[in-house]
């Protein structure tokens, strides 16, 4: 449907304010700075094990909790649990695990960033839509991010889930 108006070379105009509100709505909620600054510290400095992100308002992305450098992955898994079975989390861990390459008595420790989105499968349709559209706008703020986990349960949250990915792609 045309709703735009014609010029003299019958050309149809769109009205640009319109256009543009229509584009920030289709591309999801924003990244607060301080989300980034805090990434770029775990990343850098490991300052901190874990970051819980928050979607407020339905407009911004939002720390809601810094797991301190001792804390573990249960700790992380825990907080997430915590939440309800109706909230989405996304999340940020600096995981660590033993490589030991085939044929060797070698073992290699490594250290990997991982960014999750969990949604439950017991949250609102809404809301996992709404997590699920806006986590392109966490991926393209943090630089870095070894694996992008999407978890719906704690199968595929698990300690064990996660290192599966990892070994799959180490090299032997």
């Amino acid at each position: 449907r045309d709703t735009g108006t014609r010029n003299n070379n019958n050309t149809t105009l769109v009205d640009v304010t319109t256009y543009c509100l229509i584009v920030t709505m289709a591309s999801g909620v924003s990244v607060k700075d301080e989300c980034v600054t805090i990434f770029e510290d775990v990343k850098k400095n490991k300052s901190y094990r874990f970051i819980i992100f928050k979607i407020i308002d339905e407009k911004v992305i939002d720390i809601e909790k810094l797991g301190d450098r001792d804390a573990t992955y249960d700790d992380y898994l825990s907080h997430l649990t915590s939440l309800g079975e109706n909230e989405c989390r996304y999340g940020c861990f600096d995981f660590e695990y033993v490589h030991q390459p085939e044929g060797t008595t070698d073992s290699i420790p490594k250290q990997k960033l991982i960014l999750m989105t969990w949604c439950p499968d017991t949250a609102k349709i809404k809301k996992k839509m709404l997590y699920s559209s806006s986590f392109d706008a966490l991926k393209r703020k943090f630089k870095g991010v070894s694996k992008y986990i999407q978890a719906t349960d704690m199968a595929e949250a698990s300690y064990d889930s996660i290192l599966e990915k990892f070994r799959a792609t180490d090299r032997a």
